[in-house]
């Protein structure tokens, strides 16, 4: 039952995250301002409730990403994402998917980090890009196996 939830769930946000990203391209200037004016306040609440669950706890580690067996320092896979898709956004070109992993240290360093942030990590983590491979349970659409869940 909870795996038929889950399902519904996660098929209901990827239907809303279709349903903004058709609006932002297709929408007219005034229907797309008053979209922004209703939806930018719910999406930043959203990332901050996320967010808010990733906070490092006092000895460094995410307490949502780590397991009893494995801690997971901070920045975990979420603040990653989050810097890279809210602050670094497109600023830098990135490279084919499966060279993202060895060239990440030239990526980073073609992105100037604001003053104060935490230094890149090795690692890329990046979510797929929205299309028919991100869904199961949706018509036409089949999730991969072992990606539902948070990158670790």
């Amino acid at each position: 039952m909870d795996e038929i939830l889950g399902q519904v769930l996660r098929n209901a946000v990827w239907e809303r995250l279709d349903m903004l990203t058709e609006l932002a391209n297709r929408a007219d200037a005034p229907s797309l301002l008053s979209v922004a004016r209703s939806e930018l306040p719910r999406l930043t609440r959203g990332w901050r409730a996320v967010l808010a669950a990733h906070e490092p706890d006092e000895r460094g580690n995410c307490p949502e990403c780590s397991t009893r067996w494995r801690q997971q320092k901070a920045p975990c896979a979420v603040w990653q994402a989050a810097y890279e898709h809210l602050v670094a956004g497109g600023l830098a070109p990135r490279p084919a998917r499966h060279h993202r992993e060895t060239r990440r240290d030239a990526a980073d360093a073609e992105v100037a980090a604001p003053p104060g942030a935490r230094p890149p990590v090795t690692r890329s983590v990046h979510a797929p890009a929205p299309g028919p491979h991100r869904r199961a349970a949706h018509p036409n659409h089949a999730a991969p196996a072992g990606r539902l869940g948070p990158v670790r």
